[in-house]
C-alpha cells in the first residue's frame, strides 16, 4: 500500500554515507525544537542506525518492539533526549535491514499517524537508494540530499535523486570549504538534475566545515550543546527557518 506524501514529513537523504546526513538532521531537529516547534526526529537508517549513539542514549527504546507486536504504537517508542523528541532505531540489526513490503507499510502507516501530534516530522533515510530508502521516501512532502563538494557525494546525490524522482527536493551542501566551494557544488548538482532530470532543487543552504562538529559528535552532543555560538550553528539556523517556512 502506497501512503501519500505528506507536508510534515521532511526526508534527510543522501547518495552515500560519510557527507553528514545524521548529523544534520540531529541538528536541524535540535534547532527547530529550540525554535518551539514540535518536532519528531526518526532514525529511517534501518539495520545501520545511529541517531542513538551520535547522541550517546546507550541502551534505548527503538521501534523493533512496534515491529513485532501488531498491537502496540509507534507513538509508544518516542523518547526525549536534550528537548528532542525521537525515535531511534537498531544499529547492525539484520531484521530491520531486511524488512518485508508489509512491515515497511506499517511502518510507513505509523510514521504518517504521529503527523497530528508535531509541526515536523525529520526521517532520517539511510544512504543509498535501497527499497526502505525509496519506501520512506516516498512519505515525505519535503525531500532535503545532504552531499558535500566531493565528487563522489554529488555524483550519488544526483543518482538519489534520479531513482526517487521526489516531486520538491533541495540541496544542503555540508563540509564547504568556503561560500565559493558550497555554490560550486550545488551548481554542479543542479545543472545536472535540470539538464537530465528537468528538475531544479533549491539550494538550502551551505555548511562550512568546522572542527567543532568531529568534537561534539565525539562527546556525543548536539553542535547546539557543545558550541551554541559557533558559525555553523547559525548556519543551521538559516537552514531551519528556510526548511520550515514551507509547512
Amino acid at each position: 500500500m502506497t501512503q501519500p506524501r505528506n507536508r510534515k514529513i521532511v526526508a534527510i537523504a543522501s547518495g552515500k554515507g560519510g557527507v553528514g546526513k545524521t548529523w544534520c538532521a540531529i541538528t536541524l531537529a535540535k534547532t527547530l525544537t529550540d525554535m518551539n516547534k514540535r518536532v519528531l526526529l526518526i532514525d529511517g537508517d534501518l539495520g545501520l542506525a545511529n541517531i542513538d549513539i551520535q547522541l550517546g542514549l546507550g541502551n534505548c527504546l527503538d521501534y523493533r518492539d512496534f515491529l513485532r507486536d501488531s498491537k502496540k504504537n509507534l507513538a509508544d517508542c518516542v523518547q526525549q533526549h536534550d528537548g528532542i523528541n525521537l525515535i531511534a532505531g537498531s544499529s547492525g540489526s539484520g531484521a530491520l535491514g531486511t524488512l518485508s513490503s508489509a512491515s515497511l507499510d506499517r511502518l510507513g502507516q505509523g510514521i504518517v499517524s504521529l503527523t497530528p501530534y508535531y509541526d515536523i516530522i525529520i526521517l532520517d533515510l539511510g544512504a543509498g537508494v535501497d527499497t526502505a530508502v525509496r519506501r520512506l521516501s516516498a512519505l515525505a512532502g519535503q525531500i532535503v540530499v545532504v552531499t558535500t563538494p566531493e565528487p563522489t557525494a554529488l555524483t550519488d546525490a544526483y543518482a538519489y535523486i534520479k531513482v526517487t524522482m521526489p516531486p520538491k527536493v533541495a540541496l544542503l551542501v555540508n563540509m564547504a570549504d568556503d561560500a565559493v566551494d558550497g555554490e560550486r557544488a550545488y551548481n554542479t548538482l543542479s545543472k545536472a538534475c535540470d539538464n537530465f532530470l528537468k528538475i531544479k532543487p533549491e539550494l538550502l543552504g551551505v555548511i562550512h566545515r568546522d572542527k567543532a562538529v568531529p568534537a561534539a559528535i565525539r562527546r556525543q552532543k548536539t553542535i547546539v550543546a557543545a558550541a551554541p555560538r559557533s558559525g555553523i550553528v547559525k548556519e543551521m539556523r538559516a537552514v531551519a527557518v528556510r526548511t520550515y517556512a514551507p509547512q
